[in-house]
């Protein structure tokens, strides 16, 4: 299995627009951060797609790692 890089050692806290798709990056090089670019190109990496349901603050995952892809579920603070 391919470990993604670590882009950040938190969450990014986003506005999200209701009805909006955002496309998050599982990889980690993108420089666009928390949203895909296409560096994963070449990967075995996908950009996650998040709908909002609502306007709202959304927290990102920073560190590549959480279970609840691509909410941040705390793991950065156990890795």
């Amino acid at each position: 299995m391919t470990i993604p890089i670590r882009a950040a050692d938190a969450p990014y806290a986003v506005n999200v627009e209701k009805g909006k798709d955002y496309y998050w990056c599982a990889c980690g090089q993108s420089k666009s951060q928390p949203f895909c670019d296409g560096s994963h190109k070449g990967t075995n990496f996908s950009p996650v797609k998040y709908h909002a349901g609502e306007n709202e603050t959304v927290y990102f995952c920073g560190c590549k790692q959480t279970a609840s892809q691509p909410l941040c579920d705390g793991s950065h603070a156990k890795t």
